[in-house]
């Protein structure tokens, strides 16, 4: 999450506090017993049905500098907030419960669900930060603000919730699910039903949409899908097919279909050369409607990346992605999502990754990218430790780096700490 910062590229000292009013520790108080009440007892009951899942604790700091009022993000934004350099401390509380019920050899059922607590400035000081939360862009609406109060809230959405019939070499899943289709491990035009942002550091879940997949295995590494996400209007459904086998040690995939009053179609191909991994995707949408001038609006996204493990232990991987209509004049994170036919904020991207294990229970990693024609630069490192079994602690920035005319100039600055313990 960033928010917007006027002052170009600044140096700020992160520090950790913990503070809660009576209302917010009221609040964790419900979303403890209301939804983490299986962290205590055995995650699995008998052989049909399963728990796992896990409860983490994180606060986080932001930093910006708000917008002069002539110029506020879009709904209006920061409308109501004093303008200046600002910085807000949000404490969030997470449960995440993953329930599966294998009813049968050939049915499986699935409800993989989110309850958090938000507390702090944000809540208190963003207008319509809790109708940001209160959310759900799926045909169903399951989203559920269990409580408000001026300074926290509590949150409750599923992002999986479907059955699933399998049997031979066919496989059918209706509800909200996730139909991922992407190859590269970064950015994924080929992700029409639910991409992801590469810059939410506290959702490795990634989203799901409601929908209906079909697949049929034809033979090794091959298979035909057909999947439908029906909006709740026509203009905002998704429906496509995909075609995949695998020749010379490639994988190789083909995809046609109806992208929101788009049409769309492209692939992608996972490989190696030689020691190294190499993938790419890209995908071509066509507007359906004429627009007033007559003409039609294209997008073309290609994205090709790199992996490879030194044998120092770094896994490094290295991508390149070309978005034909990526661009924007200012950077509203907070404000403006990603989008499949638009999944960057800069027409060309570099990116790269590095991990690195120091120890056993030691991971570092340091993620960049680079915006070359907005002159800037984001990165993100992180660190996580294994304090034990099923307790993981991990710290992490997220930093733009740009001069003031650039998009990317205004971009606040993030770091984040998180305690969690699986189940």
């Amino acid at each position: 999450m960033m928010i917007r910062n006027h002052s170009g590229p600044k140096t700020h000292i992160i520090s950790i506090k913990c503070a809660f009013q009576p209302r917010t520790l009221i609040g964790i108080t419900l979303l403890l017993l209301g939804s983490g009440l299986f962290c205590g007892v055995y995650a699995q009951f008998g052989d049909d049905v399963r728990i796992r899942g896990y409860v983490q604790g994180m606060p986080v700091r932001i930093a910006a500098e708000i917008p002069e009022p002539e110029s506020p993000l879009p709904d209006g934004g920061f409308t109501g907030i004093t303008p200046g350099d600002q910085v807000w401390w949000e404490y969030r509380l997470q449960n995440r419960l993953n329930l599966r019920w294998y009813a049968t050899q050939e049915l499986t059922f699935t409800w993989e669900m989110r309850t958090r607590l938000f507390a702090g400035d944000l809540v208190r000081d963003i207008p319509g930060y809790a109708e940001g939360i209160d959310v759900d862009d799926g045909f169903f609406d399951l989203s559920w603000m269990i409580a408000e109060e001026d300074d926290w809230l509590l949150h409750y959405i599923p992002d999986r919730f479907y059955g699933e019939w399998s049997s031979g070499d066919w496989s059918v899943r209706v509800g909200r699910q996730r139909v991922n289709w992407g190859i590269n491990t970064m950015t994924n035009p080929n992700d029409l039903f639910n991409i992801y942002s590469f810059y939410d550091f506290d959702y490795p879940e990634r989203p799901g949409s409601d929908a209906i997949r079909v697949q049929r295995f034809t033979g090794f590494a091959s298979r035909m899908e057909f999947a439908v996400s029906p909006g709740r209007d026509l203009e905002n459904s998704v429906a496509a097919a995909l075609y995949a086998f695998n020749t010379r040690g490639y994988d190789i995939q083909f995809i046609g279909g109806y992208y929101r009053e788009r049409f769309a179609t492209g692939g992608g191909w996972a490989g190696s050369i030689g020691n190294m991994g190499f993938k790419g995707e890209s995908m071509f949408f066509v507007d359906l409607d004429d627009d007033d001038s007559g003409s039609r609006a294209t997008n073309l996204i290609a994205s090709v990346s790199a992996d490879y493990m030194f044998g120092s232990g770094v896994f490094l991987i290295g991508e390149f992605l070309y978005n034909k209509e990526g661009g924007r004049d200012q950077f509203h994170l907070m404000a403006e999502t990603l989008s499949p036919d638009n999944p960057s904020f800069s027409r060309y991207q570099l990116t790269s990754q590095a991990t690195y294990d120091f120890s056993p229970i030691l991971n570092g990693a340091l993620s960049a990218v680079w915006y070359p024609d907005e002159s800037a630069l984001f990165l993100s490192p992180s660190l996580t430790w294994s304090v034990m079994t099923d307790l993981d602690f991990n710290i992490l920035g997220q930093v733009f780096v740009a001069g003031d005319d650039s998009a990317f100039g205004n971009a606040g600055n993030v770091a984040a700490a998180s305690l969690r313990y699986n189940f």
